[in-house]
């Protein structure tokens, strides 16, 4: 479980400055005593060895297998999903470690490796034919790398080939990655690994194509590690020193094509003959494979090396030079756009307190909706959490797909990004008040961007309540400083969001000069069929526990509401379902009471099948309830308060709204007992969520809102 900072409540001394101040006396101490060269030699050192550590372990087991072909067993299917082929000519050693590595760290989906000699002119192949497992082919002629690629595609098994260079050495988890975009979507004509020096530098994280013709392998010699280098993302190409092609497709189109041969731009061409065809290039990070780039020709380009190179280049400038000036950016102009192929897509950045987690509260819901939405409406995303936390399983979501998001540096950190990326910024939207008040000033110095802010709810409209409810003066404080504190983030930005036309109302009549509007909090691809009542009379509650107006909740309806209930239906029991349940409601707990702690989404699902009642009792808050529009969802008939029902209008047509306890019992009491009612009511509230819900009906509401922005960003510019 990750630990987050509170940014209501920072620490005096924030960490990220207490590391600073810790360098800048070392720093002093180490010039005032000429340690600072010794040092910084160390430094390095110590950088390269974190570095190499990872690659240096997975590939130690390779090493041992050098002396004997034999002990290398390479896994070999009869009936392979991928085909793993690998040209090769002399420099049996790389072709060896090659081998010895897939032998190493073998996938989870089924193989047959296919190693091509292309008639090497001496004795070399004759340890290769003693490796267990592989498919050797040895061309009566030399073919040269693309016909041998060609040839060796057409005798292959797999549903997929995986074009492999002999001088490369995979890592753990270097295929299975590969096939993941291929079984979640139907655009894919082809995926590239992230590729890496020996030393652990990055030598390829997909490559750019200029509108020249010429390309840059991005990130070369860069930190692998950087967010930039590893999401999901549609590329120009990648190369085929490890490229994941359809067998069938690759074939369809005649394989590499043979104006190219022997070698160099074929798998830049391969990519734009895809694109062509209505399909798209990936590059995926979780793959990572060991080049020893320039060991098949040599690094030098003299002779007919260099010869070829030069005219392939050329070729492939006339072939596609129309699709390279409608499509592709001047040569190093816009990298940020050029790397996500975003010529004509609108980049936006998204800014919240941490990285969504989706099944912990509703807000990561709405954030994750909303990302959702921008990329189906076709825009480039990235995101930037304010604890800048790498948080596992988490960020790896976003970037599986597709969302560059930010980890790591300090306060000048963002700063630095929009120095060097704002240009290619179309929007910029912002969630929570501090969090948009934290970015505000520097975001104002890019003046071209749209600001939009999400309000999630008002806050200070919810502390009120608070205050109200739990009579405490502090509170009411705390709620005139929020106020004030949105306000001037209202003012600031181009459109205001909020979830519910009650609060845009709230909005517009408090700050009249700002420009609100209403954004759908949550959307849904599908919604419950018709279904039976469950048995069991199971009442259950959802939702995140750092949200108070939880806590308050739970506990007044096992307190008022639960008694009543049990005296007409005693076999009743109530569910507690949600993330990080505090002391006193895991407390509550007992024979009528079951708390549930951080549920999957499996798991939650389930529970609403078995449930026989959705019960919200909440006394105070602001917003939509994403614990209300689940059960709509979800067929689950729903008893709820006045502030349960907030921004949802009509739902006193499809489910029972009551603020007093014995009112509410009567309203569950009659759900759990009389199936009739149950399934008009369960079928009333799915269609309800399917009318106003849906990802169309979300998209619009988005697509509005962007359009609005702009138009004001374009407006305040010319003013």
């Amino acid at each position: 479980m990750s630990t987050h900072i509170d940014l209501g409540y920072a620490p005096a001394v924030p960490p990220w400055l207490a590391r600073q101040a810790r360098r800048a006396r070392l720093l002093v101490w180490w010039t005032i005593t000429l340690q600072l060269p010794k040092q910084f030699v160390l430094w390095r050192r110590a950088q390269r060895i974190r570095r190499l550590a990872p690659i240096t372990q997975a590939l130690q087991p390779i090493l041992v297998h050098e002396a004997d072909p034999r002990r290398i067993r390479v896994p070999r299917s009869l009936k392979p999903v991928v085909s793993v082929i690998v040209p090769s000519y002399g420099k049996p050693e790389y072709t060896l470690r090659c081998l010895a590595s897939i032998a190493a760290h073998p996938p989870t989906a089924a193989i047959e490796v296919i190693v091509v000699d292309d008639a090497t002119p001496d004795d070399s192949t004759v340890c290769l034919a003693a490796v267990p497992g592989i498919r050797l082919i040895i061309n009566p002629s030399n073919l040269g790398y693309l016909r041998s690629c060609n040839a060796a595609a057409r005798i292959a098994q797999g549903e997929f080939l995986l074009l492999l260079n002999n001088d490369t050495q995979v890592l753990p988890d270097w295929l299975d990655p590969l096939l993941l975009p291929f079984r979640s979507r139907g655009d894919v004509g082809a995926v590239g690994s992230k590729l890496l020096y020996p030393d652990g530098r990055l030598q390829e994280a997909g490559c750019i194509v200029w509108d020249d013709g010429s390309g840059w392998n991005f990130g070369r010699l860069d930190s692998p590690e950087r967010p930039a280098y590893n999401y999901l993302r549609e590329v120009d190409y990648c190369s085929a020193a490890s490229l994941l092609v359809p067998r069938a497709l690759f074939n369809a189109m005649g394989g590499f094509d043979e104006r190219y041969a022997p070698a160099y731009c074929e798998d830049s061409d391969l990519a734009f003959r895809l694109r062509e065809r209505g399909y798209k290039v990936l590059y995926q990070p979780r793959s990572r494979i060991v080049h020893h780039e320039g060991i098949s020709y040599g690094r030098s380009l003299t002779g007919r090396v260099k010869y070829c190179r030069m005219r392939n280049q050329q070729t492939f400038q006339e072939r596609w030079l129309g699709v390279l000036s409608r499509q592709h950016l001047p040569n190093g102009e816009h990298v940020m756009r050029a790397r996500d192929r975003a010529r004509e897509r609108n980049v936006i950045l998204l800014i919240d307190h941490y990285v969504p987690e989706p099944d912990r509260d509703a807000g990561s819901r709405t954030m994750l909706c909303i990302i959702r939405g921008l990329q189906r409406a076709g825009l480039v995303v990235k995101f930037w959490p304010h604890n800048l936390y790498f948080s596992p399983g988490y960020t790896e979501a976003l970037q599986d797909i597709g969302v560059e998001v930010a980890y790591g540096g300090d306060a000048d950190t963002f700063r630095l990004w929009l120095t060097e990326n704002g240009d290619d910024l179309d929007h910029v939207l912002m969630c929570r008040p501090q969090v948009a008040a934290a970015f505000l000033p520097e975001l104002k110095r890019h003046p071209g961007i749209s600001l939009l802010y999400y309000g999630a709810d008002l806050h200070f409209r919810r502390m009120r309540q608070e205050a109200k409810e739990l009579g405490d003066r502090g509170v009411v404080r705390e709620a005139v400083a929020m106020e004030k504190l949105e306000r001037s983030v209202w003012r600031d930005v181009d459109v205001v969001l909020y979830p519910s036309d009650e609060e845009t109302e709230i909005v517009r009549a408090t700050e009249p000069g700002v420009a609100a509007r209403t954004l759908l909090p949550y959307s849904f691809a599908d919604f419950c069929a018709p279904r039976a009542p469950a048995d069991e009379p199971v009442i259950l509650f959802v939702g995140g526990f750092a949200h108070q107006p939880n806590r308050h909740g739970v506990r007044w309806f096992v307190e008022r509401i639960l008694p009543l209930v049990r005296e007409r239906v005693p076999s009743a029991r109530f569910t507690i379902a949600g993330s990080k349940p505090p002391p006193d409601v895991t407390a509550l707990a007992g024979d009528a009471v079951g708390v549930r702690a951080n549920v999957s989404e499996a798991e939650l699902h389930e529970l609403y099948r078995t449930a026989r009642v959705a019960a919200v009792p909440l006394r105070y808050g602001a917003g939509v309830k994403l614990k209300v529009i689940e059960a709509l969802r979800e067929g689950l008939p729903l008893v709820t308060t006045s502030i349960g029902a907030q921004g949802v209008p009509g739902l006193e047509h499809v489910a029972s709204i009551c603020d007093e306890p014995q009112a509410f019992a009567d309203a569950v009491c009659l759900l759990l007992t009389d199936d009739v009612a149950w399934q008009d009511r369960s079928v009333a509230q799915a269609e309800y969520a399917a009318a106003h819900y849906s990802e169309a009906a979300f998209g619009d509401s988005l697509a509005q809102a962007l359009a609005q922005s702009a138009s004001r960003c374009a407006a305040r510019l010319v003013s």
